[in-house]
């Protein structure tokens, strides 16, 4: 019948749903909870991950980031095991009675109830036949008696053929397929609402990781943030390339001038970036080195000689008298900031070392301030590159290299290079220059009188008092060191 077809159309259907939410289970059928949460991909994920921040260590951030997520990975296979478990026990058990055992009865019956239609039509043949005999031939009670007997016949089959199509031939009635339907979606809908919690829980705990962890980049960042961050005095890229100058560069001729290979101070930079003290391969190439020196300088979003001081800065290379100008660099650079002042000291410090050995590098104080000036002062808001370098070029170099030639009485304390202790101490060498007088003052005042002369008839002090009143001077000439080391 109609009715009949429709309920083994809906049997079909729940059978092939069944075989098909089968395939969307992760886990293994019928297995317990322990055997199924072990083979879901789930845990297998979770497992690298954490095995992958036990090698690489918590001081590591990907290896505390991988820790942290491995075991939400895992906290998520739960959760989905337990969902699977429950999809089979409320959803799956049901749809595989139904393929199981319904629909199996239910073509038993039909093939069933096919042949009770057989027997029946060939009991109403008979009867029919033996009808038509009784109307047209003689002995009519034997025929009469034979037509009785096929019409019982025919009745009980005819009553059999229907008792077979009324029977209950299913139990669907106790679990409808739309409230199966139902079920589906609303332990869907928990399972993601679970797994959300999960991540919500975690995702807070792995930023305030992220947000406190040292290895952030260093270049690009504000002094004061990377030093609060790394716990150090001294920028980690300042020190480690000063540490590096020190063990390899110091002889290098034009140090700071030629430019490096973009490739090798690109990997430079970004091993920096990781916080890393593994920087042996860079030993060998101390313009990279170099190069990464003053590009950290270069990306500090304020200039370690800080824009509040600029303009004391400027005013005080103006000063048209020698001993005046330098009491006037003093008094301003005795305003920097502390974190800027021990990272400009400690940069001055080294500086006036590699000055110490111009002879062979030709790395002179007037040298030094050109190509690195440029990177520890500019203005807040920059034009083109003349107008950079007409407005701040010359200062910026006057109060570069008198503050080099001049250190030991701006900064008269030494300075322990290896401040962090994370390099080697470099072999010391044989200074090629002597070093420059150190006057007599009072530290406890600050009023300090220029040392009485300057190293050598004409010292490049003198030469840049000249460029103050002849600035095209030198303006060609930092255009010159300017291009020369990759600005351009």
């Amino acid at each position: 019948t109609k009715k009949q077809k429709q309920k083994t159309q809906k049997l079909v259907v729940s059978h092939n749903a069944h075989k098909r939410l089968i395939t969307c289970l992760q886990g293994h059928i019928g297995a317990d909870a322990e055997k199924r949460h072990k083979k879901l991909p789930l845990t297998a994920l979770s497992q690298a991950m954490q095995d992958g921040g036990s090698q690489l260590g918590e001081e590591s951030l990907i290896g505390k980031m991988m820790e942290l997520c491995g075991e939400a990975e895992n906290k998520l296979a739960s959760e989905l095991m337990q969902h699977e478990m429950q999809i089979e026990k409320d959803i799956l058990d049901p749809l595989n009675q139904l393929a199981e055992v319904e629909i199996p009865n239910i073509l038993k019956q039909r093939r069933q109830l096919a042949k009770l239609v057989l027997d029946y039509d060939s009991a109403r043949t008979r009867w029919l036949q033996t009808t038509k005999s009784i109307i047209s031939g003689s002995n009519t009670i034997a025929l009469t008696a034979k037509a009785d007997s096929l019409k019982e016949e025919m009745d009980e089959a005819m009553n059999k053929m229907e008792l077979c199509k009324v029977l209950p031939c299913y139990t669907l009635a106790l679990h409808p397929q739309c409230v199966l339907c139902f079920q589906l979606l609303e332990a869907q809908a928990d399972y993601h609402r679970k797994a959300l919690s999960v991540l919500e829980g975690v995702l807070p705990t792995i930023q305030t990781q992220q947000d406190s962890w040292t290895e952030k980049p260093a270049f690009g960042t504000g002094l004061d943030e990377h030093l609060k961050r790394s716990g150090r005095e001294i920028a980690l890229p300042i020190e480690a390339c000063v540490m590096m100058l020190l063990e390899t560069g110091m002889k290098e001729e034009g140090l700071f001038r030629i430019a490096a290979g973009a490739s090798k101070l690109k990997k430079l930079k970004a091993a920096l970036d990781c916080s890393t003290s593994q920087l042996e391969e860079f030993y060998s190439d101390p313009h990279a080195v170099a190069g990464a020196l003053k590009s950290y300088l270069r990306e500090l979003p304020e200039p370690l000689m800080t824009y509040e001081l600029y303009d004391e800065w400027i005013q005080s290379s103006n000063v048209p008298d020698p001993d005046k100008r330098l009491q006037a660099l003093w008094v301003t650079c005795d305003q920097l900031p502390k974190n800027n002042k021990a990272n400009f000291r400690y940069l001055m410090k080294f500086l006036t070392k590699l000055a110490q050995e111009s002879e062979i590098n030709k790395m002179t104080p007037s040298n030094i301030a050109i190509v690195l000036g440029p990177n520890l002062l500019w203005a807040k808001t920059e034009g083109s590159l003349a107008e950079m370098a007409a407005a701040t070029s010359v200062h910026v170099v006057t109060i570069i290299e008198a503050i080099i030639q001049h250190v030991d009485w701006f900064f008269p304390d030494d300075v322990e290079f290896n401040v962090s202790g994370m390099f080697s101490m470099p072999t010391p060498t044989i200074n090629h220059v002597n070093h420059l007088s150190v006057p007599d003052y009072d530290s406890g005042t600050t009023e300090r009188k220029r040392p009485s002369s300057v190293v050598g008839p004409e010292s490049d002090l003198l030469k840049r008092d000249r460029c103050v009143h002849n600035p095209e001077l030198l303006i060609l000439s930092f255009h010159c060191n300017f291009c020369s080391v990759g600005y351009l």
